[in-house]
């Protein structure tokens, strides 16, 4: 492991990979994500499969037809339990209602992994290997409110969010935003409910681009002066973007992911800055942990101070404020994905 490497996954993801036995050969796994076709879970993808190989495991790959496509991973769990999985990585995209297919496939013997999505309640898995996406969206407001200055009172922001169901990466990255911003959240377990005038509104858009371009355009028509934008990821704030030339305005835009494309678009001015995760490590890691487990039993316990094992986050910008801790594009093209 190189020195970037281990600057990224810091202490205990060194002590969990450095406990895997090195072959894990008869053992057998399922990656479970909410699409095959976002950059962030393609390299997902990558990452399971490339540490499968690595350790001798057999990996079979499920993936929503689109993000919010339930049943087919309700689906796929019950094929994985039917093939004799031991464990099971999963980006659930319902995560309430997936709660009883997984603890169907616990009872079953199998070691359960939320990656990137914490399960409601988060408890439900096993474990779970992810971002602080609450963090993520706190950088990007904190950044946002700092970069408009006196400007953030009078904002008027657009709030694109990922699905009807908010999913918990959904609800974290939007309340994190907002909290950011200086706004109150209300129920902070969940988006939509609060009164700040500064919020023009919240529409969903599938977590792709042409969901942002039509719930900008939404958003556009209820308020065209909207001036922020934030976005529950890259491929949604390219739509937002393309919807805001189109009506001949602009606006400041950020979001979450950090995959290749993503900070191009910092480095090229569409987005102004965006959280940067690590999904390929995070799925290399979910893949070392069921090793660990079918050899001994073993289950991956959280970071400290923390219900999950955090994977790390890193705010790219090429507009760097006071307070405010970022990497420049230049940086994040270094570590991207995609």
């Amino acid at each position: 492991m190189n020195f970037k490497a281990k600057a990224l996954l810091g202490a205990a993801a060194i002590a969990l990979v450095s406990a895997v036995p090195a072959m894990a050969e008869g053992v057998s796994a399922c990656l479970i994500t909410k699409t095959d076709t976002n950059p962030f879970f393609v390299k997902m993808k990558e990452g399971a499969t490339a540490k499968a190989a690595e350790l001798g495991i057999t990996l079979k790959s499920y993936a929503g037809k689109i993000d919010g496509d339930h049943e087919s991973q309700v689906a796929a769990i019950e094929a994985c339990i039917a093939d004799g999985a031991k464990g099971i990585l999963i980006t659930a995209s319902d995560t309430k209602a997936i709660v009883d297919s997984v603890k169907a496939a616990r009872e079953a013997g199998l070691v359960v992994i939320a990656l990137d999505t914490p399960l409601d309640p988060i408890d439900a898995a096993d474990a779970t290997f992810a971002t602080d996406n609450f963090q993520a969206g706190l950088l990007i407001g904190q950044w946002a409110k700092a970069q408009l200055g006196d400007a953030a009172a009078t904002a008027k922001i657009a709030m694109l969010d990922l699905a009807i169901s908010q999913p918990s990466v959904d609800v974290l990255r939007d309340q994190g935003f907002l909290t950011g911003m200086g706004i109150d959240t209300a129920d902070i377990a969940k988006w939509g409910d609060e009164t700040d005038p500064r919020i023009v509104g919240n529409e969903v858009t599938a977590g792709n681009e042409e969901g942002g371009l039509k719930a900008m355009e939404a958003l556009l028509a209820k308020d065209p002066d909207i001036n922020v934008v934030y976005t529950i990821n890259e491929p949604a704030a390219a739509g937002a973007f393309e919807a805001l030339k189109a009506a001949g305005k602009t606006a400041l835009i950020v979001s979450v992911d950090g995959g290749c494309p993503g900070v191009a678009d910092v480095k090229d001015g569409v987005i102004g800055a965006t959280s940067q995760q690590y999904p390929l490590q995070m799925a290399a890691l979910g893949v070392e942990a069921i090793a660990k487990f079918a050899a001994d039993g073993t289950k991956p316990a959280p970071t400290e101070g923390k219900a999950f094992f955090d994977t790390g986050v890193a705010l790219i910008t090429d507009k760097p404020v006071e307070g405010v801790t970022s990497l420049d594009t230049a940086k994040g093209a270094e570590l991207c994905w995609g």
